[in-house]
């Protein structure tokens, strides 16, 4: 397999047969969405067509594993027609991003770095296991700029930590340390900095050497559920989050961002 063809990710696989895929725009702490986002939906694809990947482990370059959405690109947009083009496309990217990810054979490994937020964190919990820095921050913060948290986060958290606590996570937007997302079960393992990748690869080789099979179907079978509840709820949760992003408060979020200011929202 050649994986060449990809700007954004880095994909190295080693001598045991671990993948190991990086998000690669450190300058911009590695933004998921963009020209990113389509390199994530089809590398799930490629790596399961490669017969010498065992285990992947997914990580950012540089400080951040992943800040999340485009939002200097989110300002450019808006009140323009690609404005609308995009909040009618994006449903289906990123039920196409989640389904492919949960379509991976081989376990994936979260080596979350740095900062994981928004779409970042979201990304981050939808692999089988995570491990995080002890001084990383990670949490979905989309309501703080005036967007649902549609793409994923109304999926996974209530399945990792409960309705209650992911109700305050969402409704929020909190961030958490990677000690205090450790403690309350969004995230598997907290490791000093310098160790998130070490541990991360070291618990990769060991579901490398484990019979292959049985550890595929049991994957398989333990997101059974989380595949049901992505059908339940994408759609409508994305629906919501397009719905956001036409509106003036969203508008108001993204510029203040660009211009370094505090936004002022008034509900519309």
């Amino acid at each position: 397999m050649n994986y060449d063809k990809y700007e954004y990710l880095l994909v190295d696989v080693d001598a045991e047969g671990v993948c190991t895929v990086t998000m690669n725009r450190p300058e911009q702490l590695n933004p998921a969405g963009g020209a990113m986002h389509p390199e994530l939906e089809r590398i799930w694809g490629d790596i399961n067509e490669d017969p010498r990947v065992k285990a992947v482990v997914f990580t950012g370059a540089g400080r951040a594993f992943s800040a999340g959405g485009d939002l200097k690109g989110m300002a450019a947009r808006v009140g323009t027609p690609e404005n609308f083009r995009h909040a009618l496309q994006a449903p289906a990217h990123t039920r196409r991003l989640w389904q492919n990810m949960l379509e991976l054979r081989p376990p994936l490994v979260a080596a979350v770095n740095g900062d994981a937020m928004g779409l970042g964190c979201t990304l981050a919990l939808f692999c089988d296991i995570t491990v995080i820095s002890e001084t990383a921050r990670i949490g979905d913060t989309h309501v703080k700029v005036g967007l649902v948290a549609g793409d994923g986060g109304a999926v996974i958290m209530p399945l990792l930590i409960g309705m209650a606590k992911a109700r305050d996570l969402l409704l929020r937007g909190r961030v958490l340390s990677g000690k205090e997302a450790q403690e309350i079960g969004l995230i598997t393992h907290v490791r000093p900095q310098d160790q998130v990748l070490a541990e991360a690869k070291a618990i990769a080789r060991e579901l490398a050497a484990l019979p292959h099979n049985a550890v595929a179907w049991t994957k398989l079978s333990v997101n059974k559920s989380l595949k049901d509840q992505l059908n339940l709820v994408i759609d409508t949760s994305m629906a919501f989050e397009m719905l956001t992003m036409l509106s003036n408060d969203h508008a108001a979020a993204v510029k203040a961002f660009v211009e370094k200011r505090k936004p002022e929202f008034k509900g519309d």
